[in-house]
């Protein structure tokens, strides 16, 4: 392997966070570390199968404006890739959900 670089790909669960550490060869763009990582195998349960999970680099998201896409971004030196689960519900409907149960808890007592 030539010019090899160390970077981590980063996945997390509700209760723990998955870690991968490995030594990619330079030029090697974000997706292609996520597909060596194999966690897209380990927690395809978690991810959508029709598509490209949504993806940052330290919790700046490569989605195009603000950094490259997945498949454009070449990673650097220590560079975390972090896959993002896709949400389980609105958060804006969360809140709601929230307001109108607090709502009804102060009605009852």
């Amino acid at each position: 392997m030539q010019n090899p670089i160390d970077i981590e790909v980063a996945f997390a669960l509700p209760q723990r966070q998955e870690i991968r550490e490995l030594v990619v060869e330079q030029g090697c763009t974000a997706s292609e570390a996520v597909a060596k990582s194999g966690i897209l195998e380990k927690y395809a349960s978690f991810l959508s199968p029709d598509s490209e999970p949504a993806m940052g680099i330290f919790s700046r998201p490569l989605n195009g404006v603000e950094l490259p896409l997945p498949a454009d971004y070449v990673l650097q030196e220590n560079d975390r890739v972090e896959i993002y689960r896709p949400l389980e519900k609105d958060p804006k409907q969360a809140r709601l959900e929230r307001a109108a149960r607090a709502k009804e808890e102060k009605k009852k007592g």
